[in-house]
């Protein structure tokens, strides 16, 4: 173990290029060393003081990362579970260095806030020398930075893995970090956290340009659906919009070669046409080739999804009208929302394998409903599924719930004895609502049960084995109740094989997506219904703190008080109609004498653009930075939607865009 001294010498050795053969330090080492030296003026040997921002500046620079924050939290806790135990953080910095969200350890979080690992630190290069956040924001790649690689000495115990986070132009956004003590560093951990960072630039990506047309491909077919495939961005006209860093590399451009270019110059293959080719082929992905080199991809298209709410005074379409063909899972998936596709996606790969699964997220968000969908789309379809709330039920009475009885097991019993929840499932599915609230002497039994696949009820001697799958839910952070000792830390490893996080409604990219499915389905026996784009804009400004539960609940209210066969705003409940804000100018005040109704999909997205110019006060530049979209392709969706600026913004050359 080198000392204090031993390891200043060395460092300053290497700056001076004394013996560097020797020294096996990697080269963005050394070169952090010196800007360490000598651009900051950093001594390795003082213990400085953690640099930590102002609360309120930190709580602005949170604001403006809300989008990446949003993205990193789920995959974040999931890398965190995967790494639990071995004495480890996850943290995601800005682009400066500042510590924005950190899932950590108990064990370990404690000491590591001394050293500053703690929202509101400043981890750049400058405050903290050479460690994993700072020095990959300068590298700008994945850096691994070793026990004696930290430049100060008082952070030589860690070891750190950290890669940078980009948004589609290439400018980094964010950095990932998993830092930990020597001796319990898992192997490949740099590789976990760059495949964590793919997800969660995808994640990014997908909510950037939702509502877009999206091509996913790679050069291998089972991983279309992976983070590791590229993605692209399509206009109507099938010219690249934005791509992926991952499809930049699988197709050899750069980011200026393909977006703005048409995508027969890099792929063989129309969106259109790929849309037909997967139809045609019943297979999830088509073969696709480069047209430059004839290299052979896989791929498959996602468009809009087309809003069951028609907003011209058409009916609506049946509920399950566009579900043929897919599973329960992939019909909770009603628009383009990245954690839901995640969701989706991650369920589907475990579905058939026997993987624990918890699902966390607010209460409304649709934990049981998407329990039984991943129930109903595997081979225990046929078989029980069976919900059990465990705050719901009396403390004296869970045990026999579960585990159920024999005649006379006690005082009251039935004389027939009962069949407990796990008998009921056996051969299918058991769902463990609100698990972070059964009792502790109950986890014990639950945690004996799972191990050994074998239950005893109450008065019985004899263990009866069962198979069954346990998906188990909860709102709480069970990783608090671990640490205030009201959840077993054995338990929640057995329960957590795969970690999936609900998004609140007020997170989802496709709440007008889903909430014209929610409509479809609550109008079933009342005749077509509709709803005007002022009551469909407040419904998704509305912040919805009961979620989706709270949003069929007022649909159903509406539906059934309705006067006539079109919401509007006037139907809402008081309630929300009061706390909600102006819905936006309706669109005829926008569009001149003549003039002909879009279809439904576009009329939506019409809507929508207005709402978000009104909201930029019809600045262009504004807007068009929002969309993630240059001026031109702006300009010309204008006109495909029938929106037309005041004299005062449009371009000179407005009319030739067409």
């Amino acid at each position: 173990m080198l000392t204090s001294n031993h390891h200043c010498s060395r460092i300053k050795a290497a700056v001076e290029n004394i013996s560097v053969a020797a020294l096996s330090a990697p080269g963005y080492i050394t070169d952090s060393w010196i800007r360490c030296m000598r651009d900051y003026a950093l001594d390795s040997s003082i213990v400085y003081e953690p640099y930590i921002v102002e609360r309120v500046e930190l709580q602005e620079r949170q604001a403006k990362l809300a989008h990446v924050l949003s993205a990193a939290k789920g995959e974040m806790a999931n890398l965190f579970q995967q790494i639990a135990g071995s004495g480890y953080a996850i943290m995601l910095t800005d682009a400066d260095g500042v510590l924005m969200n950190f899932f950590g350890d108990p064990g370990f979080t404690h000491a590591a806030s001394k050293t500053g690992m703690m929202p509101g630190a400043v981890w750049s290069e400058r405050y903290q020398g050479t460690n994993g956040m700072g020095t990959a924001l300068l590298e700008k790649r994945p850096t691994m930075v070793q026990q004696y690689d930290h430049f100060l000495f008082r952070n030589t115990g860690l070891i750190c893995a950290a890669a940078p986070i980009f948004d589609a132009n290439g400018d980094v956004l964010a950095v990932l970090d998993a830092s930990g003590e020597t001796h319990l560093a898992p192997k490949h951990v740099l590789d976990l956290v760059n495949m964590s960072v793919h997800t969660i630039e995808n994640r990014i990506f997908l909510d950037t340009y939702a509502g877009q047309r999206f091509i996913h491909f790679h050069s291998r077919a089972e991983f279309v659906g992976t983070p590791s495939a590229g993605i692209l961005v399509m206009d109507e006209s099938d010219t690249v919009m934005a791509a992926t860093r991952n499809a930049l590399l699988q197709l050899g451009v750069a980011a200026q070669e393909v977006v703005g270019h048409a995508l027969e110059e890099f792929l063989n293959v129309s969106f259109e046409s790929l849309v037909r080719d997967t139809s045609k082929l019943g297979r999830p992905v088509a073969p696709v080739f480069d047209s430059r080199f004839g290299r052979r991809f896989f791929a498959y298209a996602t468009a809009p999804s087309q809003p069951r709410l028609h907003l011209c005074g058409q009916p609506a379409r049946d509920a399950d009208a566009d579900s043929e063909g897919r599973t329960p899972l992939q019909q909770l998936q009603v628009g383009p929302d990245a954690a839901m596709s995640h969701n989706v996606q991650a369920a589907t790969r475990v579905m058939n394998r026997d993987v624990a699964i918890l699902l966390c997220g607010e209460t409304g968000t649709g934990k049981e409903l998407f329990a039984k969908a991943i129930h109903m789309s595997g081979p225990r379809a046929q078989q029980a599924f069976v919900a059990i709330n465990c705050s719901s039920i009396p403390e004296s009475l869970i045990e026999s719930e579960l585990f159920g009885y024999k005649p006379g097991a006690f005082t009251g019993a039935s004389k027939e004895g009962q069949r407990g929840k796990f008998f009921q499932a056996n051969g299918g599915t058991l769902f463990l609502d609100e698990i972070g609230d059964m009792p502790l002497h109950l986890q014990a039994r639950l945690l004996r049960v799972l191990e050994e696949r074998e239950v005893v009820p109450l008065g019985g001697e004899t263990p009866v084995s069962i198979d069954i799958r346990v998906i188990s839910a909860t709102h709480c952070d069970l990783m608090e109740k671990i640490e205030r000792h009201e959840f077993r830390e054995d338990l929640y490893y057995r329960l957590q094989g795969l970690t999936l996080t609900m998004p609140p409604l007020r997170e989802r990219g496709d709440r007008r997506q889903l909430i014209a499915h929610l409509l479809s389905r609550e109008q079933a026996g009342c005749g077509p219904l509709s709803m005007t784009p002022e009551l469909l804009a407040v419904l998704d400004q509305y912040r919805w703190p009961g979620n989706i539960r709270q949003l069929r609940n007022v649909l159903r209210t509406m539906v059934a008080l309705r006067n006539a066969d079109v919401l509007d705003v006037e139907d809402l409940p008081p309630e929300i109609r009061k706390s909600s804000p102006q819905p936006p100018m309706p669109a005829s005040a926008h569009r001149g004498e003549g003039e002909s109704c879009l279809n439904p999909l576009k009329q939506a997205e019409r809507e929508a653009l207005l709402q978000v110019l009104e909201q930029a006060r019809w600045n262009i530049s504004t807007v068009a930075r929002q969309l993630g979209v240059g001026r031109n392709t702006l300009y010309r969706k204008l006109d495909r939607l029938e929106i037309h600026l005041p004299d005062s913004k449009k371009p000179a050359n407005a009319h030739g865009l067409a």
